[in-house]
């Protein structure tokens, strides 16, 4: 074996993977689906486990126990159990949530990009405007309009019709 330097780095790099992963969205999404499967699988085995328990803990007396005892003595157990489903299923709506912002921050980031763009060609057209052709007249040549104010066109031709002052 040979310690020369060929370029590789000695050891691999174990996060390389995870990099790739979360630069992109669509594996990011399926590596956090396949966490998803295994905590809905451990979530199912614990509430079976959870129910035994409970069966097994409030059915296991003590001679000489009142009513409620075995209950209270089981209680501790159960909860236990109850506090860990409850973080599972904080876990799932978790792994769910960031898939899905995951998504939405890829195509936040594609309409940044797009708006960006149009912001810059709205600047370019208002710092070097188009050159606009002369507004052409729609109305006949010539023709007085029914509204002759200040704001008509005139001509020197047609001024013996217009009202005076």
């Amino acid at each position: 074996m040979s310690t020369e330097n060929t370029g590789k780095p000695f050891f691999e790099d174990p996060d390389e993977s995870l990099r790739q992963i979360a630069q992109n969205p669509a594996a990011y999404a399926h590596y956090l689906a396949d966490f998803h499967r295994v905590v809905l699988d451990m979530q199912a085995k614990l509430e079976v486990l959870q129910r035994e328990t409970r069966v097994h803990c409030r059915g296991t007396r003590v001679e000489g126990d009142k009513m409620g005892q075995a209950f209270l003595r089981s209680f501790p157990v159960e909860k236990s159990l109850n506090d860990i489903l409850k973080n599972l299923k904080s876990v799932t709506s978790g792994l769910e949530k960031s898939a899905h912002k995951r998504h939405a921050h890829d195509e936040k980031v594609k309409e940044v990009k797009k708006q960006r763009k149009e912001k810059d060609q709205l600047k370019e057209r208002k710092n070097n405007p188009p050159l606009q052709a002369a507004p052409e007249n729609s109305g006949p040549q010539g023709a007085q309009s029914p509204n002759m104010g200040y704001g008509g066109p005139t001509s020197i031709y047609n001024l013996d019709r217009r009202e005076s002052a």
